[in-house]
């Protein structure tokens, strides 16, 4: 009988050795991946250039694979609640989140305090594209060039207003560089995307919006504003007759944001590469490449060359934060 209980004893542990690698090599096995819908977390309101980019490029997934994507638009303190809510999430694959220069480099050097670490709490799956920033106004502004905005604001310090989706962001800092580099002084207007921005520019409450080339494109063509100047060191080929900010006389205001795929850290790394590999393949797609390269600049996909921006740009907006003396607590 004892024999036996040690036999079962063995029996059963060797079971649950077996089970447990079995397990493993399935939790971490990404042929199947994914075997239900997948939640993108867009921490900016539907409408954005944020937002449409991860549904062009989940789309295009949707597109290549039939994988189904359920969008959750988390909006709010400059994308940090929804990239807080991608950390902490389980780490199985399904769910993924798409950030930005602005939450994961920015954002860790102006905030005192923030839920969640860049690097420590995200495993990078793919950079999307990268983008300047576009300062726009209402088509029926008295600005037709930046110099005119400039002049208005020298006449009347701290009275224009400049609108961003949020402090932190990319917009946010282009600004500031700006106002530094012009001697001016300008009132920052924070929302908390850009679909909550466009109304207050398109009825003249404010006088000028700070935000990505792809967020202007659409009211572009639509004809309800102009960019002024966009912060790229050379132009857009989407808005090739509107000049960058260095053309306009003001050097130091070069700034881009960057957007990517990511996934909570200690997702299984198969599952994490599967979703590199086959985002890169629609990014290399003639059509979609052309279009994020008709609004933004050249970027090098993938987990390894997102990772190394990502440290990169910590310590590039690090300092840039520190010399203009910014805070938010």
């Amino acid at each position: 009988m004892k024999g036996f209980c040690a036999c079962f004893r063995l029996g059963f542990a060797a079971v649950c050795v077996v089970g447990s690698v079995v397990g493993a090599s399935q939790a971490a096995t990404p042929q199947a991946y994914p075997e239900k819908p997948i939640r993108l977390i867009v921490p900016f309101p539907p409408g954005g250039g944020t937002d449409i980019l991860a549904r062009m490029v989940a789309h295009e997934l949707t597109k290549a694979h039939g994988w189904q994507f359920v969008f959750d638009n988390r909006p709010g303190a400059a994308g940090n609640l929804g990239l807080d809510l991608a950390a902490k999430a389980v780490a199985d694959g399904y769910t993924m989140v798409i950030g930005q220069t602005s939450n994961l480099a920015v954002n860790p050097n102006l905030y005192t305090k923030l839920p969640y670490d860049s690097v420590r709490d995200f495993a990078p799956v793919s950079l999307i594209s990268s983008m300047p920033v576009a300062l726009m106004v209402w088509a029926k502004s008295p600005f037709f060039k930046l110099g005119d905005l400039l002049d208005a604001a020298k006449a009347k310090p701290a009275e224009l207003t400049f609108a961003t989706t949020g402090n932190g962001t990319i917009g946010h800092l282009s600004g500031e560089l700006l106002q530094r580099a012009a001697g001016v002084k300008f009132i920052h207007v924070p929302y908390k995307g850009a679909a909550v921005a466009f109304p207050d520019l398109l009825g003249g409450r404010i006088n000028v919006f700070n935000a990505s080339v792809e967020t202007a494109l659409p009211q572009v063509q639509g004809g309800t504003i102009r960019v002024l100047a966009v912060t790229s060191a050379n132009r857009v080929p989407a808005l090739k007759n509107v000049p960058t900010v260095a053309e306009s006389g003001y050097k130091g205001v070069e700034a881009s944001t960057w957007f990517g795929y990511l996934m909570p850290a200690r997702t299984p790394q198969p599952i994490v590469e599967r979703m590199s590999i086959e985002t890169t393949r629609v990014l290399n797609r003639a059509e979609l490449r052309e279009r994020l390269s008709n609004s933004g600049e050249q970027i090098t996909p993938g987990p390894q060359a997102f990772a190394a921006l990502l440290k990169a740009d910590l310590a590039k907006w690090g300092k840039i934060v520190r010399d203009a003396g910014l805070k938010v607590e």
